[in-house]
């Protein structure tokens, strides 16, 4: 249909999900996330999820709280992102979108393994599938999760959906309002500059296969398919 992207992969973070909440799954985010990716699918487009497990439990910050070590901390986490994920799917299968859950952690009751060529296979009969519980290891964000799995699937882009904040800036723009925003910026200048858009290991991996991210703000109604057309919004890195 004239579509810039065939097969995208959504990274949303968690914190995206608990709306005017201070913690939990907030159903009107959820909501208004599925219909976004089903106008998306209903373009053509080969839609895979990445969820953040935030709004639910943050392995550094609780797990030192908890006096849990890191990694069990991590694996927290990555239960509250089948927590998040299976949130999503009922939202999507709520208005008709065929939708399957996979995660890296075997969860067999609740979700698929994680298994490539099925997740693709997927994808090429128009289903959404949700990636879960990240990498499956601990140490490693669900960004980078978003940009392994972007690679493993062939996905042409990667959208960064942001709380609140509509692309990438030199500084917070909700603490600086002299923050400077870029309409596009290289890889480089992500890792170099630390910018705190991504994590850097992510940020390498897309680099390193060539997928361009898009970073936008998700309550921005209409960004996903403005994407898939070729428009210009939020910030623009590589490609």
């Amino acid at each position: 249909m004239g579509m810039k992207y065939k097969r995208i992969l959504l990274k949303v973070s968690g914190e995206a999900l608990m709306g005017e909440q201070e913690f939990g799954i907030d159903q009107k985010p959820v909501e208004m996330i599925a219909n976004e990716i089903k106008q998306a699918q209903k373009t053509g487009a080969q839609v895979a999820v990445v969820v953040g497990g935030g709004n639910i439990f943050r392995g550094m910050k609780n797990s030192a709280k908890l006096g849990m070590d890191q990694a069990s901390g991590d694996y927290v986490g990555m239960l509250a992102t089948v927590m998040n994920a299976i949130a999503l799917q009922s939202a999507l299968r709520k208005i008709d979108v065929e939708c399957r859950v996979q995660s890296a952690i075997d969860i067999n009751k609740i979700a698929e393994p994680y298994l490539r060529f099925r997740a693709i296979r997927h994808l090429e009969k128009g289903r959404v599938v949700i990636f879960a519980a990240g990498t499956g290891n601990p140490f490693f964000t669900t960004d980078t999760a978003a940009a392994l799995r972007a690679s493993e699937i062939g996905a042409e882009v990667m959208l960064m959906a942001k709380n609140g904040v509509d692309g990438v800036y030199n500084d917070d723009p909700r603490i600086n309002p002299e923050a400077k925003k870029y309409a596009s910026i290289t890889y480089d200048d992500i890792i170099i500059n630390n910018l705190k858009v991504m994590d850097t290991a992510a940020c390498a991996l897309c680099k390193q296969n060539n997928i361009p991210i898009v970073v936008f703000d998700f309550a921005e109604k209409g960004s996903i398919l403005k994407v898939l057309k070729g428009e210009n919004i939020g910030t623009n890195v590589g490609g």
